[in-house]
């Protein structure tokens, strides 16, 4: 197989139809970054949700040390700890429970707070400070009264947290914009298919007397298709590496400013980015890849 000669007609095809693979890059790039950014508030809900907990979600704060809840004269102890616990395993309304320490309730705080805040020799907060918990998970969200007030006076039990209604209108506009996001993306995506498409016909149709040449003297079908192929990896790695830039300019302008003012909510960082950049790596050259490899097969049929 001459390369020289793909490399020739890559060449010449990208010059050729520039306008239409323009149009097909900028629609891509608007498309994988929609569903990039769908992506990432799809991670920025679970985030969220793993920090505050779900909308069936309530929490049970135990005793500690020098609570200044008057109910709470001592830290909880592990008697106590356990008859929490079988209240919370017998009641019909639970689904769930977990229980979590106030280690892992300070590794939220340096989360949230950046980590030199809890270190050094005079630590804003240790993990003594920080309220042991129970976080139950309701069988619905409606029936919640019977376990509140079932745990809610129990020795030990310093509060019960119901932030369903704080966080739940929180978790809703988290998903409505990812929903807008990729439906948007969606639309996008069936344009881009189109364009693609468009484009591999006036293409084949530009070439359509070298290609009966070549079907005449025996060239193989690869060997005709390679240069459309090639033609469709190029428009999608620019893309892609297009819309990776704006989905971390997006990160660090857009979340970067979010997570600057509002600093009681955990952001998503690099590491989610990263899951975005590798899920549009891999759309994008399925989008020009594989309409490219179906119409060929219909229009190089000289």
């Amino acid at each position: 197989m001459q390369l020289r000669y793909v490399y020739s007609e890559l060449g010449q095809g990208l010059r050729r139809n520039l306008t239409m693979h323009l149009a097909v890059i900028l629609t891509l790039v608007v498309s994988l970054t929609l569903v990039g950014i769908g992506l990432l508030f799809q991670q920025q809900a679970t985030r969220a949700a793993d920090h505050f907990g779900n909308q069936l979600q309530i929490t049970v704060y135990l005793c500690r040390l020098n609570d200044s809840n008057p109910v709470c004269p001592n830290p909880v102890t592990e008697a106590q700890k356990a008859e929490i616990e079988a209240v919370v395993e017998d009641n019909p309304e639970v689904a769930s429970h977990r229980f979590e320490s106030g280690e892992v309730a300070l590794e939220k705080a340096k989360e949230l707070y950046g980590e030199e805040l809890f270190s050094g020799d005079n630590p804003a907060l240790t993990a003594e400070d920080m309220p042991q918990t129970i976080w139950i998970t309701l069988e619905d969200p409606e029936q919640y009264e019977g376990i509140t007030s079932a745990v809610q006076g129990l020795d030990g039990v310093s509060r019960v947290r119901d932030l369903r209604e704080q966080v739940g209108p929180i978790l809703t506009t988290i998903t409505k914009m990812r929903t807008y996001a990729l439906g948007t993306a969606g639309l996008l995506v069936l344009a881009a298919l189109l364009l693609v498409a468009n484009t591999i016909r006036l293409a084949a149709f530009a070439r359509r007397k070298e290609i009966g040449i070549m079907r005449l003297v025996g060239a193989s079908t690869l060997y005709i298709a390679l240069p459309f192929l090639l033609e469709a990896l190029v428009t999608a790695l620019v893309s892609v590496a297009l819309a990776g830039g704006a989905l971390a300019a997006f990160l660090h302008f857009a979340i970067g400013d979010l997570a600057q003012n509002l600093r009681f909510v955990p952001w998503i960082a690099w590491d989610e980015f990263w899951v975005a950049a590798l899920a549009i790596g891999v759309l994008g050259p399925v989008l020009t890849l594989l309409p490219t490899l179906v119409l060929t097969r219909k229009y190089l049929k000289v």
